[in-house]
């Protein structure tokens, strides 16, 4: 699908709107509205997070890297349930420890409020086994090869070996479990900022657009 362009920038306006209708969706997850955002390694999902939780008041941002670990790439779904979704689903908050991959262990303990709005950004936000609890789910439209070449770029040769690895594992899961086939939203980045339209999932309408500079986008 390709997103029809806007006449022309609204400044921070076509973010904003997005955000209120986040916020005016049912929540999905007891008190909580979770929002998806899904896409290939380096194809920005960091950044956009960033930008969307700013425009929805300072809300909450849980990045799957923070839970993914070295032997478990994609196979942290049961570890998620049981310390982020269920506690959140009884209202109640959650306690979970971020992975660091530096150490190759897990970290000090976080404690997650139910907020009104959480994001939950990373490759696999999407997956089967978060959908049920998604309000909506956004997916990055950046080719794989561009997200690749990014990621590949920021990180340098010596986590070379590590995107090889990476990159078979993102291949298999997404044959797997795709999570674009299912998306709301679809968002791209343009050199003069954000794009957002309707997905498969979604009723066809027109694209929103934003400004936010020339810069490259995290994973």
């Amino acid at each position: 699908m390709e997103p029809q362009q806007s006449p022309g920038p609204e400044s921070l306006d076509s973010l904003d709107s997005l955000a209120s209708e986040l916020a005016a969706l049912p929540p999905s997850l007891g008190p909580v509205r979770l929002i998806g955002i899904d896409g290939h390694a380096g194809s920005g999902k960091s950044t956009f997070a960033t930008r969307l939780a700013e425009a929805l008041g300072g809300v909450p941002v849980l990045h799957l890297d923070d839970v993914a670990t070295h032997q478990e790439l994609f196979g942290w779904p049961e570890r998620l349930r049981a310390q982020v979704l269920e506690p959140l689903a009884a209202g109640r908050a959650a306690h979970w420890a971020p992975y660091d991959w530096v150490e190759r262990r897990f970290g000090p303990e976080r404690v997650l409020e139910p907020a009104a709005v959480l994001l939950v950004e990373g490759v696999g936000a999407g997956r089967r086994a978060l959908r049920p609890h998604l309000a909506r789910l956004l997916w990055m439209e950046t080719p794989r090869t561009t997200s690749w070449g990014r990621g590949r770029n920021r990180d340098g040769r010596e986590l070379s070996d590590f995107w090889d690895g990476w990159e078979r594992a993102e291949l298999a899961h997404f044959s797997d479990d795709p999570s674009r086939p299912f998306a709301d939203t679809l968002v791209r980045q343009s050199g003069t900022g954000y794009e957002w339209t309707s997905g498969a999932a979604a009723t066809p309408g027109p694209a929103a657009y934003v400004t936010d500079g020339n810069e490259l986008p995290r994973a």
